[in-house]
């Protein structure tokens, strides 16, 4: 099949990553569905390539989300990669309720239900790519953000599970779990600044070469390789007692 012909969905396409990965696949000749809560954002990018984008406005904690994805899949005319970039982040040091609830529902419960509903897809239609941005954060519990960095580790286990039972029912499914650092995104405006800030451009050009090179695992970029590989060695006894 000729790369113009290829289908993508991106959730979580109106802004940052998931919006600098639904370019650089234009510009590779993709045909693509592209969906964020607020579908209005969605629209610039559909004006590059108006000829090979469907737009549509899904909210992935809606129970209703699955079917419009279904939908846009329908409108697109197929799907052989699905990626996944809806998602939220907030330091929360005082452990207020709302913004860990919200994270729940939206890095747990609502990427469950996206990747599940991509992953039934696939296996009926027979193979495709499901690929993710999870984050280094679940790598190991951090403090100033609980239900952010539970959520990732979720992520991480929850597609290595996939992995494992697509292989199990010889399902022709690939995965790549993508884990960035801090990326110089709206996900991370406020006071706080971050260190080793990625810009979402070049975040996005070896999210593209992960996927093309069918990677599991992509741990962006070479600075964070080396800090989680560190973070993983830190026994669990010191680790609590850090003051990130």
């Amino acid at each position: 099949m000729l790369m113009s012909e290829k289908k993508a969905i991106v959730v979580g396409a109106s802004s940052g990553i998931g919006r600098e990965v639904a370019r650089l696949l234009l510009a590779e000749g993709w045909r693509l569905g592209i969906a964020a809560r607020r579908e209005e954002r969605l629209s610039e990018l559909k004006s590059e390539a108006p000829g090979r984008v469907v737009t549509a406005t899904i909210d992935v904690t809606q129970p209703d989300a699955e079917e419009r994805l279904q939908e846009l899949v329908e409108r697109l005319g197929g799907m052989d990669l699905y990626f996944h970039a809806s998602g939220v982040g907030h330091q929360n040091r005082t452990l207020k309720a709302d913004i860990e609830l919200h994270t729940m529902e939206t890095n747990a419960a609502g990427f469950t239900r996206m990747v599940g509903a991509a992953y039934r897809y696939f296996a009926k239609q027979g193979g495709g790519h499901i690929a993710a941005i999870t984050s280094i954060a679940g790598t190991k519990g951090l403090g100033p953000a609980p239900s952010y960095s539970a959520t990732k580790a979720m992520q991480n286990v929850y597609l290595q599970a996939l992995e494992q039972q697509a292989n199990s029912r010889e399902l022709k499914i690939r995965f790549t779990d993508i884990r960035p650092g801090f990326v110089d995104t709206a996900l991370l405006d406020g006071d706080f600044r971050y260190p080793m800030m990625l810009k979402p451009e070049s975040v996005a050009r070896d999210i593209l070469s992960a996927i093309h090179h069918r990677r599991h695992i992509q741990i962006i970029d070479w600075k964070y390789r080396l800090l989680t590989s560190l973070w993983k060695r830190i026994p669990r006894c010191l680790w609590r007692h850090l003051r990130i």
